[in-house]
């Protein structure tokens, strides 16, 4: 199977990585714009291969879109990143146009190709790209909830001081600081609800401390995230490369689920070969429904500022 991640920055060399060590596809293309970048990032890349046993094949490009013919999945990281103090939405003008350009290039090579939205806002770039290709809709995933969700489960296990693996939880809503909607009232540690070992006080600092998340690392890093959201991406694209029926939130365009229309927004999906094989319904407290149409209005709001 052959993958395509347009960007070859920190986030799409970080998830070409994932997804080579992985091991579960053929050929993985990283595209940029920059002269050589892309090619010595797949040069680096395939000099793990030895020690890290992976046998995918790692290749790079400068724009030729041609070399990315026939991906199964084509993942788009392209944009500009987040300055510290830089919210998501004011990348809106600039990222629209650049993934407008990368995701009619990728279709023209791959018709038939499952695409993965990472660029921000990403609410807003998700919602884009159904309105101008002709891709179906189960075929275009923004990847925000999975990357917001792991960050919850490290605050959770923080906050409950337990290994990362007794814990679950799902972040739903918008990839925005003010969007998101942790599901603190679902989370468990070992299928136990976490209120039954953290205070609600504490609860509302994983909540908020999961909502800043990114923002929390731009601050310190002086630009975006990268292990997180590549990992984030490659769990994706193995599930669906997989055909794993895996359950993951992400963004995807509703049709009256949740009571929401004409928007891509974060709630929980299968993913498989066909890319979206089912949108989840769960039951949600009145107070996270709330949030959740709140999130949405503001994501409106942004997709208002899109030149459609």
């Amino acid at each position: 199977m052959k993958i395509t991640v347009v960007g070859a920055g920190a986030v799409g060399a970080s998830c070409a990585e994932y997804i080579a060590i992985k091991d579960f596809a053929s050929e993985v293309v990283l595209l940029d714009i920059k002269e050589g970048f892309a090619e010595g990032k797949a040069m680096d890349l395939m000099q793990t291969a030895s020690l890290n046993n992976f046998d995918t094949k790692i290749t790079g490009t400068t724009n030729d879109y041609s070399k990315t013919a026939n991906s199964s999945i084509c993942v788009v990281t392209s944009g500009i990143p987040r300055k510290p103090g830089m919210t998501r939405e004011e990348l809106i003008g600039i990222n629209a146009g650049i993934v407008k350009t990368v995701t009619s290039n990728l279709i023209k090579y791959s018709p038939e190709t499952i695409l993965i939205i990472v660029s921000n806002p990403m609410d807003s770039m998700t919602y884009l790209v159904h309105k101008t290709t002709d891709l179906p809709k189960n075929k275009i995933i923004g990847m925000g909830g999975a990357l917001d969700s792991a960050r919850f489960k490290y605050r959770l296990a923080e906050a409950l001081n337990a290994p990362i693996s007794d814990v679950d939880g799902m972040v739903i809503g918008g990839h925005s600081d003010v969007g998101m909607v942790p599901l603190t009232s679902n989370a468990t540690r070992n299928s136990i609800n976490v209120s039954e070992f953290v205070s609600k006080e504490r609860l509302e600092k994983v909540k908020q401390d999961t909502k800043v998340g990114g923002a929390t690392l731009t601050k310190l890093l002086g630009t975006s995230a990268w292990y997180a959201p590549g990992a984030a991406v490659s769990g994706l694209v193995q599930a669906i490369a997989c055909d794993q029926k895996k359950m993951f939130p992400c963004s995807v365009l509703l049709d009256g689920e949740y009571g929401l229309n004409d928007l891509s927004i974060g709630v929980p999906v299968i993913l498989g070969k066909n890319g979206i094989e089912e949108i989840v319904k769960i039951e949600l407290s009145e107070a996270d429904m709330k949030h959740l149409h709140e999130s949405a209005e503001g994501v409106k709001k942004t997709n208002n500022l899109l030149a459609l």
